[in-house]
């Protein structure tokens, strides 16, 4: 039998703010929280296909790219649709050398974590 991943683990300063900003972008809901780390996931809790979020505290800074990042795909707007609504909820553009060619845009959380928006719209 193999492994199977079932959260990930992003280190942040503010656990609040970010969960906030990540429920709102991926559809998910608080389901823990212990000392200062909150666990988000799916609304229907830990253990099903798509791994939770714990968003642990740390005072450590961030220093360059992110060496593991999130892509994201749409599931019910178009791409571009889908980018004013990951702005308008806090994203903002992050320029990690792109040439401006890609099928993807490049975007950084609330903290400055980069992840990438999608071209594809997935069910």
């Amino acid at each position: 039998m193999a492994c199977r991943i079932t959260e990930l683990v992003l280190d942040c300063r503010e656990p609040e703010r970010l969960a906030r900003f990540w429920c709102e972008v991926l559809g998910f809901v608080v389901l823990g929280r212990e000392d200062d780390d909150i666990e988000i996931g799916p609304p229907e809790g830990s253990g099903g296909l798509q791994p939770t979020l714990l968003l642990s505290r740390s005072e450590d800074p961030k220093n360059g790219k992110l060496r593991l990042h999130f892509d994201l795909n749409a599931t019910d707007r178009d791409q571009d649709a889908e980018l004013e609504r990951l702005l308008a909820a806090g994203a903002r553009p992050a320029d990690i050398g792109q040439t401006g060619q890609e099928s993807w845009y490049v975007l950084a959380d609330p903290e400055g974590n980069e992840f990438c928006l999608l071209r594809t719209r997935v069910s």
